[in-house]
This record gives C-alpha cells, structure tokens and sequence, in this order.
C-alpha cells in the first residue's frame, strides 16, 4: 500500500510578501509582469485579494543569493 505524503502550503499576503522581499506594491507587480517574480494566486475571497505561496517566495529569495 502506498503512503501518501501531505504538506502544508503556506499563503502570504502582499504586506508580507513586500516586509520579506524588500520591494514596494509597485515592484512586484512590475517584476510580475515581466516574469521576474512568482505570480500571484487568487483564493476567491474578493476580486482584488491576491496572495503568494510562500514556497515560491523563498526559492525566488535563493535565486537572488546564487546569483550574487
């Protein structure tokens, strides 16, 4: 029988994202649309809430670090 494994995903809001990643409202949405950020993810609480997945929020972190 095989195991499954379940893990958590963490959501974070815009305030967190921009307190974690140093970058203003304007920046993210900028890089967003250029492909330099993690896209945001809609959970259908209202039309203009949107979040990030903290997962990809700190892979993009690494990124930055190796490429230094």
């Amino acid at each position: 029988m095989s195991e499954q494994v379940r893990s958590s995903i963490t959501i974070l809001r815009r305030k967190q994202v921009e307190s974690r990643t140093g970058l203003s409202r304007s920046s993210l949405y900028a890089m967003m649309a250029k492909g330099n950020f993690p896209s945001a993810v809609s959970l259908g609480r209202n039309s203009r809430s949107v979040d990030w997945i903290e997962k990809q929020i700190d892979e993009w972190l690494e990124s930055l670090t190796v490429k230094a």
